[in-house]
């Protein structure tokens, strides 16, 4: 067997998804199998390489345990609510079961039209799949919780976008696809009976230590809390917190207009649809909340008690999730800084002082590390240099003297997938059909704390004509 499947989710009653394979394509090409992955899976790389593989990823298959399911949720986009959306191009193959224990599911992303394709066409273009699985794996390097890139099939066909664009499947690897929409798609149709079985299940499956419904909703608010804190440590902005892609697991989902910050701006924002602003990074925590708030309506009927009972305990659970959130998140910092203990006073006229300075978020945090034998590099992120000396003075001494260099570079990166690398990697793949920046730079992100490459620029901020001010989702 390709995948040792064990399909639990489709196990559930037949409302919670559509049956239906993945649409063939016309010529899959096996172009990324990521075997790291492969190997922590416990999945055979040659099998997966291999004629039945490839058909298999690609589609064209349907692999021996599989029962290819469209997933059904709902959700709040940009504010929002639309009452049924689900997957419109994506087929949920199966689950297995991991060497460790862990159940992760398999999905073709880019499969095909589901019945939940609103008029689309199922399909995803060479480019956004090659975003996502850079991205993902960037994010796994890390440490921020994840789905997963397993590999790239082209498909040997146009996707009729704005112009034509290579036809692409990402096979993505999660803990599961259960959203906050999907809690919300059922809460919508006045359906109790599959909210309960969603609740049971989503808290079997992640949170088994949890104790009821109550439970359930203070352990999604925490690992949320951890993740977006995850987010804002490394610069990352998502671009899309629609309620449809938080996830009960706490893993990220949907790369589509995300991006990493360069020069360090609050109120950066990437996403070409963001006109408000409204998911800019420094609004991230907020509308993780807001999200969590829908999540807690949504379970309101099966929380114990009367009505006010049930507020009173949705409530209590949001709470949680500043203090949670703030723990992590200045906590985090401290440690980016190298303090023995939070200050966060300090810690924020820090990131006050780099805003104004348009100071480079990741170079700044990662010079810091050897600012003891000189903070020529850190000065040099600054449009006034002297802001930094002045700041430098008082670091110092909450230091001792005595810069923990080893442990700050453990926590601060030196290298992350830069908007520009990622749109030239995706250029040479999509134009020219080479994949080499591509490879290269996934084998680069791979370990983001390490030494910095030997090849400079994948460290260095993008020139001024090299910026990219937008992205996109590639639907």
């Amino acid at each position: 067997m390709l995948f040792p499947f064990d399909n639990s989710y489709a196990r559930l009653p037949e409302r919670f998804y559509a049956r239906l394979p993945a649409t063939p394509v016309a010529a899959p090409l096996l172009l990324k199998l990521n075997m790291a992955l492969v190997a922590e899976l416990g999945l055979d790389a040659a099998a997966l390489a291999g004629p039945e593989g490839v058909a298999a990823l690609g589609g064209n298959a349907v692999p021996e345990g599989a029962e290819p399911i469209a997933q059904a949720y709902a959700g709040h986009q940009f504010g929002g609510f639309t009452a049924q959306l689900g997957d419109g191009r994506a087929i949920l193959l199966g689950e297995i079961v991991t060497p460790a224990g862990l159940r992760r599911d398999i999905q073709l992303k880019g499969s095909g039209p589901t019945p939940w394709s609103r008029r689309g066409d199922g399909r995803a273009g060479l480019g956004p799949v090659l975003r996502e699985y850079i991205v993902a794996e960037a994010m796994a390097g890390l440490g921020v919780p994840t789905t997963r890139s397993l590999a790239v099939v082209a498909t040997g066909e146009a996707v009729y976008r704005q112009p034509p664009v290579p036809g692409a499947v990402l096979t993505r690897v999660a803990a599961s696809h259960i959203r906050v929409g999907t809690f919300q798609y059922f809460a919508a149709r006045g359906d109790g009976p599959a909210l309960e079985i969603l609740a049971e299940y989503a808290r079997a499956r992640h949170h088994p230590g949890a104790e009821g419904v109550a439970g359930l909703l203070r352990a999604v608010v925490a690992a949320q809390a951890s993740l977006i804190s995850s987010w804002m440590l490394v610069g990352f902005i998502h671009g899309v917190m629609n309620t449809d892609n938080m996830t009960i697991s706490g893993e990220t989902i949907d790369y589509g207009p995300c991006a990493f910050m360069d020069a360090y701006d609050p109120a950066q924002v990437f996403s070409s649809i963001d006109y408000g602003g409204r998911y800019a990074f420094a609004n991230q925590p907020r509308i993780a909340h807001w999200n969590l708030a829908r999540l807690a309506e949504a379970l309101l009927p099966l929380l114990p008690g009367d009505e006010d009972a049930q507020m009173a305990e949705a409530q209590a659970a949001l709470a949680d999730f500043a203090p949670a959130f703030h723990a992590a998140y200045l906590g985090g910092l401290a440690a980016k800084l190298g303090l023995p203990a939070r200050d966060d006073a300090f810690t924020q006229a820090f990131l006050t002082l780099m805003a104004a300075n348009q100071a480079d978020f990741t170079n700044t945090f990662r010079g810091l590390c050897d600012a003891a034998d000189g903070d020529d590099a850190v000065r040099a992120e600054f449009a006034d240099p002297r802001a930094f000396d002045a700041w430098a003075v008082e670091w110092r001494a909450r230091l001792a003297g005595a810069t923990p260099a080893a442990a700050m570079r453990a926590v601060n990166p030196a290298v992350i997938p830069r908007n520009h690398l990622v749109e030239e990697a995706i250029a040479a793949a999509v134009e020219q059909a080479e994949l080499g920046p591509f490879e290269a730079l996934t084998e680069v992100l791979a370990r983001p704390f390490g030494p910095p490459p030997a090849e400079g620029r994948y460290s260095l901020p993008p020139r001024e004509n090299e910026r990219v001010l937008a992205t996109f989702c590639g639907t």
